[in-house]
């Protein structure tokens, strides 16, 4: 295993020194400072880093989105905030391991991704020819193909730099969602059925699944709740409310959408991605609250956001570190207290 990785190292440090040098923008005190004040168990990561539009902010030009989805990784973790990243293009088709060494090449010791499989996992159904849906998908929840496709790749590719894998569930419908015991079953049977070693986590968009139940199975099949910040689930709090009891753990949270908007609505508001166009103060405090706890507990966090959040994930990092520093140190003054 690790002469088959060394190989793809080596192979994508050389398709490496043969791009373009894409420059990272200059990083400025105040952003130096508070990473440094940061909590060393918070890792803060973009879903995805193919923005043009970050100018300034994490590149130095504005490069093609080819170019920075292929060759950016670099330059995006030079940024003294962002420790993690997101890769979310293994869910529309899976990568190789050559494909993940790829990236692994270009980012620094220490630094985690966190992986979505592929939506052939995840999806129920499989999509029809007119875009609509089509027959069952007979891959979901395929623990083999999921550890061939998906599991195998990930973590051969990106070694020491795998983080969190990512399962994240579409809105199943209601043949799912009618009887939530079935599917949660079926969930338990899978994640034990996955290599052990990774840390698995699993993402909703149906909240009737969020019961007790559903805890206590990801718990005893040792995987984690990522909780998603999203217009179909419920706000930080409630989530964070409905796992608590069911043992400490590293937090794994995506927030990937503004509450009011669809997905198409967000990008055409806040594209180019270059400022905060609607911003989410209450759910940068509740995320900084839950992330304060985690870490009271001796726990690691991993944060993934995306620009359709508030409308540039970078600036939303910035806030959301600002956020987690300053209740970190409330905690602290009022232990001491």
């Amino acid at each position: 295993m690790s002469r088959q990785l060394s190989l793809f190292d080596a192979e994508a440090r050389a398709a490496a020194r043969r791009t373009v040098a894409i420059a990272a923008a200059p990083v400025t005190p105040e952003v130096r400072d508070l990473a440094r004040q940061l909590p060393a168990g918070v890792r803060l990561g973009t879903s995805s880093w193919h923005f043009p539009g970050w100018r300034g902010t994490v590149w130095a030009d504005a490069p093609s989105p080819g170019d920075l989805a292929r060759h950016g990784l670099q330059a995006y973790a030079q940024h003294p905030l962002f420790r993690a990243a997101g890769i979310d293009r293994s869910f529309h088709a899976p990568l190789s391991a050559r494909q993940y060494a790829a990236h692994a090449a270009q980012v620094p010791e220490g630094f985690r991704f966190l992986v979505r499989a592929p939506g052939t996992v995840t999806g129920p159904w499989q999509h029809g020819e007119d875009g609509g849906r089509g027959g069952p998908n007979r891959h979901f929840l395929d623990a083999a193909y999921a550890a061939e496709q998906f599991v195998g790749p990930a973590c051969e590719g990106l070694g020491a730099a795998a983080g969190p894998l990512l399962f994240q569930f579409p809105p199943l419908g209601r043949t799912l969602t009618r009887s939530p015991e079935r599917f949660i079953a079926r969930l338990h049977d899978f994640l034990e059925q996955l290599p052990k070693g990774p840390l698995y986590a699993v993402e909703m968009r149906d909240d009737r699944m969020i019961t007790r139940r559903f805890f206590a199975s990801l718990k005893d099949a040792g995987a984690r709740y990522c909780v998603g910040v999203h217009p179909r689930m419920p706000p930080v709090a409630a989530q964070a409310a409905a796992m608590s009891g069911f043992g400490a753990g590293p937090l794994v949270l995506r927030w990937s959408l503004r509450a009011g908007y669809s997905d198409e609505e967000a990008t055409a508001r806040f594209a180019p991605f270059d400022r905060l166009v609607d911003e989410d103060a209450a759910t940068r405090e509740s995320i900084a609250r839950l992330c304060a706890a985690t870490l009271s507990a001796g726990q690691e966090c991993t944060i993934i956001v995306n620009n359709k959040a508030e409308g540039s994930a970078p600036l939303t990092l910035f806030r959301l570190a600002q956020a987690i520093v300053a209740t970190a140190r409330q905690r602290r003054h009022a232990a001491e207290a």
